[in-house]
């Protein structure tokens, strides 16, 4: 039991992941029908003329978490070289299940291509598996600085994921920094509020600054002994992927064209905020958290469209996008209700985490 409770960060890593997977792969989930073509004929189906290297390399690395993380989950009860094949086994089937599934969505063309660069993606993931997995067991580094730094149990476990997913809504160049929860997209709503210039100015800098303020309190709500450093670079990772979103996007020359004055003055305010609310006892710390999340997400649903938004998207949604920008919109959907969720839920070893923070307030 206790070998199993070591891998079990990434058996929940791996559920959550393929369940990712299977969504962005069948994105929109729309339209469905019958084509009336054999469900794998796409087999037969000669090289693609046109193809990018950054699109099969998209495909490869799609693949490749899913066979990591099914090694070390799967190793509490196969040995090493039985796991590594059933990784593999499971991502070709998930694959082509997908592609096959893909026959029925009139906005999806399955492709054996894209079968098997993800096969060569789940192949490459579970042999860093065997090699690597090892981080999530009791004496690898990753689980050592979990029971250190994180709080204990699954909520720890929840957390952690919550903030990967937080880091994944940045990778779409869609909506506006530190946006999520957009519902009126979604349901494919009018936009209440006309754009004006000192409008969207304030409307930008309000969403930052409350998402900063937000996940940068539940992460260290998250955290069984604080660090201001581990804030900073979570700060400094979500800044990194919008920069890689606006540079796949653009073109790197570009990649800092999104830190428009109201961003930079949301992630300043945000950043202060954030600062003063560590201060606060753990109660209060949840409820400025969820106030600020709720602010944040209503917000987003007014906020008015950017008049120049939309041209250069029309490639990202093209091609093999449409499955990573289907993971990132949903993932970004219900990010803030996720996270309204874990603050709703105070860890039950909260006092041994206070415990350890006494000395930060005297």
């Amino acid at each position: 039991m206790a070998e199993r409770n070591a891998y079990r960060l990434a058996r929940t890593m791996a559920v959550v992941y393929w369940l990712l997977v299977v969504y962005a792969s069948l994105h929109p989930l729309a339209g469905w029908r019958a084509s009336g073509a054999p469900l794998l004929e796409f087999l037969d189906s000669p090289w693609p003329r046109y193809f990018t290297r950054f699109d099969l390399a998209v495909n490869v690395l799609a693949y490749v978490p899913l066979g990591f993380l099914m090694v070390p989950a799967l190793q509490t009860r196969l040995k090493r070289g039985w796991a590594v094949l059933l990784a593999f086994a499971f991502g070709a089937a998930l694959s082509i299940s997908m592609e096959v599934l893909q026959n029925f969505l009139p906005s999806r063309v399955p492709s054996n291509v894209d079968w098997g660069c993800n096969m060569a993606g789940a192949l490459l993931g579970a042999l860093a598996g065997a090699r690597w997995g090892g981080i999530f067991a009791d004496h690898g580094w990753l689980s050592r600085w979990r029971r250190r730094r994180i709080v204990r149990g699954r909520r720890g476990d929840y957390g952690l994921i919550l903030m990967g997913a937080w880091l994944l809504t940045q990778l779409t160049p869609e909506g506006v920094f530190l946006g999520t929860g957009d519902l009126r997209s979604f349901l494919e709503l009018p936009t209440p509020l006309d754009y004006s210039a000192r409008k969207f100015l304030a409307l930008e800098m309000s969403i930052a600054a409350s998402g900063v303020l937000a996940a940068g309190l539940i992460a260290w709500q998250n955290l069984r002994e604080t660090s201001a450093w581990l804030l900073g670079l979570l700060i400094a990772l979500v800044i990194g992927a919008r920069s890689l979103s606006a540079a796949l996007e653009i073109g790197v020359e570009n990649a800092l064209h999104w830190l428009t004055p109201g961003n930079l003055y949301g992630l300043a305010i945000g950043a202060s905020g954030l600062i003063l609310a560590t201060k606060l006892p753990d109660w209060s710390q949840r409820i400025v958290a969820a106030f600020a999340l709720l602010g944040a997400t209503a917000l987003v649903n007014l906020v008015p469209e950017y008049p120049y938004a939309g041209q250069p998207l029309a490639a990202w949604h093209a091609g093999q996008f449409l499955n990573f920008n289907g993971l990132t919109r949903v993932v970004s959907l219900g990010w803030p209700f996720a996270a309204l969720a874990f603050l709703m839920t105070p860890p039950a070893g909260r006092n041994a985490a206070a415990t350890v923070r006494a000395p930060r307030g005297g």
